[in-house]
């Protein structure tokens, strides 16, 4: 438990970050399956360009790291590609 009151702030600021976080990891990861689950090329190549911002976004702030939100972005590029 906290000792004193900068520990109780940091707390109250870690579980606010917490809840902030994991609304924008989960929006990102539903747009993400969104794109994936289309077989729909021109819906997903208009799709694309606001989720890779979302990526970005999430790498940005340290919730994910620089090289996943790569990966990511790269594996939503090749799938759309394999779209006819």
């Amino acid at each position: 438990m906290a000792n004193n009151a900068s520990a109780e702030k940091a707390i109250r600021q870690n579980e606010r970050h917490r809840l902030h976080n994991r609304y924008y990891a989960r929006t990102t990861r539903n747009a993400i399956r969104a794109i994936r689950n289309t077989s729909d090329k021109q819906e997903a190549e208009k799709n694309a360009p606001k989720v890779y911002s979302m990526i970005d976004k999430l790498a940005k702030i340290g919730v994910i790291h620089k090289k996943k939100a790569a990966n990511l972005k790269s594996s939503i590029a090749i799938h759309i590609n394999k779209l006819s």
